[in-house]
């Protein structure tokens, strides 16, 4: 509310002392209010502009576009391309990626092609960006109504961008793992990986961390290593990220001794930034039980010079209470969507021997009560 405020106190000043707007002034302004859902106020200035000795020309039409598409305001920005169609010459490609931004924001896949099919027809051939922009969208709403349809629709699109000779880079592919792994489809996963290397297309480590995570979740943990081995091998450095989030599901699914592993190939790569990690294992170890290991770990923190942020105090058994699973429950994941335990699949069944067992002894009641 203050920065409204401070905006509207700006633009009456301007316009009291009859002072020209310049249209990077307009650009700022108008990204500012629309961010703060003022979009009205955005497109009053906007239509106003000429209080301000400001034209409405090629390059405020692209700042008003621009500033609705960043909030998915598509519908709004397509109104003001029709009205000042013979103002964007010369911008045309950026107002139709931002066209395809803001439609692709509300998950709008019809609308989005309506822009791209205009963008042909007009002679504005759809870039890298357009396809991958629109395959986030496609691939969104996939995620949410049709998630069966999700690789098939995806590389339907993939195919459309081959035919204009627009290679899928990573980030495409990139795009439609990160979906895949949100509704855990491990199998399609995999496949997508070996598509994309097939077609010639090189995975960078955010592939490897969407594919590893996906198999750590599903307990696929072998294969989770051979991903990260692979990754070492093609000599790709990761984020940090990488580590810290693959190291939390190991230890959140009660991994350690895998998440150990992790972060030794962690530290082999002289990433660096390993204090996080200390402060996740040290106190999961020592909870676990196993203080030799968390004193080890926190011996070795010190001598590297780290510093960490949980207390010393984990490591003496008087005071951190020990937590252990009193019954092992593994996970079976049917259809690589639904994670179900073994007691879940095998409750029917005992249900059933229950229904079975009281129709024996109506039967023998009925017998005995003919009788």
């Amino acid at each position: 509310m203050k920065d409204y405020t401070a905006i509207n106190i700006l633009i009456s000043n301007l316009r009291k002392e009859g002072r020209v707007m310049e249209t990077q002034s307009f650009s700022v302004l108008a990204e500012a209010l629309v961010k703060l859902g003022r979009e009205d106020d955005a497109m009053g200035l906007f239509k106003n502009l000429d209080k301000f000795k400001c034209a409405q020309d090629s390059v405020t039409v692209t700042a008003i576009v621009n500033a609705l598409c960043a909030r998915g305001h598509a519908k709004r920005a397509a109104g003001v391309v029709y009205h000042h169609k013979d103002k964007i010459s010369g911008v045309e490609l950026c107002i139709y990626k931002s066209l395809i931004h803001g439609w692709s924001i509300q998950e709008n896949v019809k609308e989005t092609q309506k822009v791209i099919k205009e963008m042909k027809l007009a002679g504005v051939m759809p870039d890298l960006f357009c396809y991958n922009t629109f395959l986030r969208g496609l691939c969104e709403r996939n995620l949410k109504r049709n998630p069966s349809g999700l690789v098939p629709e995806a590389l339907n699109v993939m195919m459309e961008m081959r035919s204009y000779k627009i290679s899928p880079s990573s980030i495409s592919y990139n795009i439609l793992l990160s979906c895949l792994g949100r509704t855990i489809r491990v199998k399609e996963s995999c496949q997508v990986l070996h598509l994309m290397k097939k077609s010639g297309c090189a995975p960078d480590w955010v592939t490897y961390y969407l594919v590893t995570r996906v198999l750590y979740l599903t307990g696929r943990f072998g294969k989770g290593n051979k991903m990260v081995d692979e990754m070492i091998k093609e000599r790709l450095v990761p984020d940090r990220k990488f580590y810290y989030d693959l190291i939390g599901i190991l230890c959140g699914v009660e991994r350690v001794n895998f998440a150990l592993e992790l972060f030794e190939r962690m530290k082999r790569s002289l990433l660096g930034g390993y204090g996080p990690v200390y402060d996740v294992l040290i106190p999961k170890l020592c909870r676990g039980g196993d203080f030799e290991k968390g004193k080890k770990l926190w011996d070795e923190a010190r001598a590297m010079g780290v510093t960490l942020k949980c207390s010393r105090d984990v490591l003496d058994p008087s005071i951190t209470e020990v937590f252990k699973p009193t019954r092992k429950v593994s996970e079976v994941y049917h259809d690589h969507t639904t994670p179900k335990t073994e007691a879940q699949l095998k409750k029917p069944g005992r249900d059933l021997n229950k229904r079975n067992r009281s129709k024996k002894k109506k039967k023998k009641k009925k017998n005995s009560a003919a009788t």
